[in-house]
């Protein structure tokens, strides 16, 4: 059997592969391996669960806080937030364990269950599979005085609200920023938190009706964001998606800002107020070189990992760094979040709008984004990527002609017979040129009919 858990916890269509049974037996299973297997001081174990606003997370926060009970753990209920929300609050709380109840940017059929460990940290992998193993034993049952109890955490959104607040280096006072929720879990508080750090704030994307998240608005859909920041004048546009751990920004000309831009900024200002640790930025091999460029020329090393935010987080918790992201606007601050965190993002980039009086457009000039070509090779041999002779030579001889001035990077798909060209130029015909050529000799030498002769 293929494995349950993904890259980021479990995640399929409501109701088809994420059933009420199946979050019931997950949480039964994680009330074992996170709560009673780690909680040695005699108490019962105590849990935080969020969802986003999707239908589905009704029934299936449901189905999880009733494992979670019938197991033996005490629910706190912290009802719609952010998943950084649901991160923070484990801390904030002290609690055993976490679960956070959304698809992210996925469309509202689709749902997903995440864990977090004591402290607010995500799973490794072994920890997962201990979950996935303790599915198939007999689920801890207690009785009486023994079962868990489930409440309402009702300062969850205040508590995260005023965290927020307290990372702010500047207050927003004379800013108007246009915030897109995503209909999803931001709606509530980043709106708030905004306001009360002292911007004038226009809000789009935040009347979710469970079925709206991620439709046509948000990290994932732009446009309407870009049209508001127009209208109205502002002097910045944030994007969330559904679970708010990302953020885009559109700055008031209505231009994208990107992960890769906003990382370039804020590692910038951190640096030269002394609070960027060893002067290194963690992010993954698909940031732009641009990115790793400018932060040189800043003083600045990159420490690069494979493509998700886990890696990153890995890595930084290794190396004891305080800054890291990806391209797609995972921007994780460990000295305030132990994940992803888009509210907390866009606070500190309207920030330094404020502190610096510099206009977005200004401050996104500090690295200068390298034309990017990606191609999707189909229906290829993926294993055979770091093997094949040719493929490497046709390779070497695109990195030589680009010298410094590009990169080439292959990766092979996880899970499908697709190999990702990617290429990057100082301009956008030499990138085009090279990543076709690429593109052909992977086609001519890992095409999966010649793998069957």
């Amino acid at each position: 059997m293929s494995r349950l858990f993904g890259t980021d916890g479990v995640r399929g269509l409501a109701n088809g592969l994420l059933t009420a049974e199946l979050a019931m037996q997950l949480a039964q299973a994680a009330a074992v391996v996170l709560g009673h297997d780690r909680n040695s001081n005699g108490t019962r174990p105590r849990a935080v669960v969020a969802r986003d606003p999707r239908a589905s997370g009704e029934f299936i926060a449901a189905a999880v806080e009733a494992g979670l009970s019938s197991s033996g753990i005490d629910v706190y209920d912290a009802g719609v937030l952010p998943t950084p929300a649901a991160a923070y609050l484990v801390a904030d709380l002290d609690a055993d364990f976490g679960v956070m109840i959304s698809a992210s940017h996925n469309p509202a059929p689709d749902n997903g269950i995440k864990f977090f460990a004591r402290g607010g940290q995500k799973l490794p992998d072994d920890v997962e599979d201990a979950i996935e193993a303790q599915m198939s034993k007999e689920a801890v049952r207690p009785v009486g005085a023994d079962v868990g109890r489930i409440q309402r955490f009702s300062d969850a959104e205040d508590r995260y609200i005023v965290h927020l607040l307290g990372t702010l280096p500047h207050n927003l006072e004379g800013i108007r920023v246009v915030l897109d929720c995503a209909h999803g879990a931001a709606s509530g508080c980043s709106p708030q938190v905004f306001k009360d750090a002292g911007a004038d704030v226009i809000v789009i994307g935040a009347e979710p009706d469970g079925h709206n998240i991620n439709d046509g608005v948000g990290s994932t859909h732009l446009g309407p964001l870009k049209e508001a920041v127009l209208k109205y004048g502002a002097n910045l546009g944030i994007a969330h998606d559904g679970d708010a751990d990302r953020c885009l920004a559109v700055d008031h000309e209505g231009n994208v800002v990107d992960g890769d831009q906003i990382m370039a900024i804020l590692a910038v200002a951190l640096k030269k107020s002394g609070k960027l640790k060893d002067d290194v930025l963690v992010a993954t091999v698909m940031s732009n070189l641009g990115l790793k460029i400018a932060l040189r020329q800043a003083g600045i090393s990159i420490r690069e990992t494979a493509v998700g935010d886990r890696y990153v987080l890995e890595e930084m918790r290794d190396g004891g760094f305080n800054l890291g992201g990806e391209q797609s606007g995972h921007v994780i601050f460990a000295d305030y979040a132990t994940t992803g965190d888009g509210v907390l993002t866009g606070l500190q980039l309207a920030a330094q709008i404020a502190l610096t009086g510099k206009p977005l457009k200004e401050l996104a000039t500090v690295m200068t984004k390298l034309p990017q070509v990606l191609i999707n090779v189909k229906g290829v041999d993926r294993t055979r990527v770091g093997s094949n002779e040719v493929l490497a030579q046709a390779v070497a001889a695109a990195e030589a002609a680009l010298g410094d001035t590009g990169r080439v990077l292959l990766r092979p798909s996880g899970t499908e017979p697709v190999v990702r060209v990617m290429v990057e130029a100082a301009d956008e015909e030499t990138a085009h040129s090279i990543a076709e050529h690429l593109a052909q000799v992977v086609r001519a030498e890992l095409a999966l009919e010649l793998v069957s002769e």
